[in-house]
């Protein structure tokens, strides 16, 4: 097991810069996830830690030993990848083994590795088949077992869930959830589904345009985003953001038509400043016509069965709102919604630089 240690790491491609400066230390055993949108440059970073992609500036350590210039089989690492990339020839147990074959460990160490990965994997079974009689999930645990075999100091992860279904992809991220906290050792899990990383990580990076974002449990950057695009990407459905001017009480918020929104707090010293209001769907609350912060005119409504998706608008100048409740709500379209807002639920957001107020 290491830590991972990223000091001023840059990347560059001629003079297009894809990766900013990260600064960032990976505790020994700690899980943590890289999201953020196609072409952020997680896979790019990732693919750095791994020695697979040569870095333009800064330093990355594992386990206190500068890699800079290790190639990949010298930095301790095992990873897997989105495509399972197994052997089509070889059994199950040939794939999971070749590693260690080329590395010339002796023969029964590399059985009883084999033997103690297939048992963790549930695969004791499906040793002696090909891969073309394997499910899809089947050859993912065969691509993780191929790394575990190795017993390396850290895991990386490249989108390793993206080729399966959605209902095996909610069971395999279980297992390598649960995969990581018996075995400890430092993972780096790449991907672009929000609901994988705030289940997997420790701690999320969220990184967009080469710059990490914010660094944070998936709790700490749910309830307090950092910036703008952190509180639009992390959640499903992706908080409500609308761009207001707070009133000269800083308790009531102006659409760019006038229309009005009740806040339930005070900021008076943002008064008459003009900013960005962030609400999330599932944090709105049915008021009654006396008693609420605004109104959504109902325009489509999704039953999930758990859950309610209400689409409306609000204002003169329609602004789009989604509002989610629990269970099964019966809502008609033109419907005028009265909402209310609980004090804790809004985000404020400086319009210009996109931070947290």
């Amino acid at each position: 097991m290491a830590e991972i240690e990223l000091k001023n790491v840059q990347k560059s491609y001629g003079k297009v810069k894809v990766i900013h400066g990260i600064d960032w230390q990976i505790k020994d055993g700690e899980f943590v996830v890289i999201v953020g949108p196609s072409g952020c440059g997680k896979s790019t970073l990732l693919r750095m830690i791994a020695g697979l992609e040569s870095i333009t500036g800064g330093d990355i350590s594992i386990a206190g030993r500068v890699v800079n210039k290790l190639e990949p089989a010298e930095r301790d690492i095992a990873m897997v990848f989105q495509n399972y990339a197994l052997y089509p020839h070889m059994t199950v147990r040939k794939n999971m083994a070749y590693g260690l074959k080329i590395k010339k460990i002796p023969a029964d160490e590399i059985e009883r590795r084999v033997a103690h990965a297939a048992e963790i994997l549930e695969l004791t079974d499906y040793l002696d088949r090909a891969p073309k009689a394997l499910s899809g999930g089947q050859r993912q645990r065969v691509a993780m077992g191929r790394a575990i075999v190795r017993e390396p100091s850290v895991f990386l992860f490249d989108e390793p869930l993206s080729n399966l279904d959605a209902k095996l992809r909610v069971q395999m991220r279980l297992e390598i959830k649960k995969l990581q906290a018996d075995l400890g050792i430092t993972s780096v899990y790449v991907t672009h589904d929000q609901v994988e990383a705030m289940t997997l990580g420790h701690r999320l990076a969220v990184l967009n345009g080469g710059y990490v974002e914010q660094l944070g449990t998936p709790i700490e950057i749910y309830e307090k985003p950092a910036t703008m695009f952190v509180a639009g990407f992390i959640g499903s459905p992706s908080m409500n953001l609308m761009k207001v001017t707070i009133g000269q009480e800083g308790a009531q918020a102006m659409l760019p038509d006038g229309s009005g929104i009740n806040l339930p707090l005070a900021r008076s010293e943002l008064a008459g400043k003009s900013v960005v209001l962030g609400i999330r769907p599932e944090h709105f609350d049915i008021g009654t016509p006396e008693n609420h912060h605004l109104n959504l005119s109902v325009g489509v409504v999704e039953q999930l069965g758990a859950d309610t998706l209400v689409h409306g608008l609000i204002g003169d100048n329609p602004v789009a709102v989604v509002a989610r409740f629990e269970g099964v709500q019966k809502f008609a379209p033109g419907q005028a919604l009265p909402l209310q807002i609980p004090a804790d639920a809004i985000h404020l957001f400086d319009s210009e630089t996109e931070k947290r107020l």
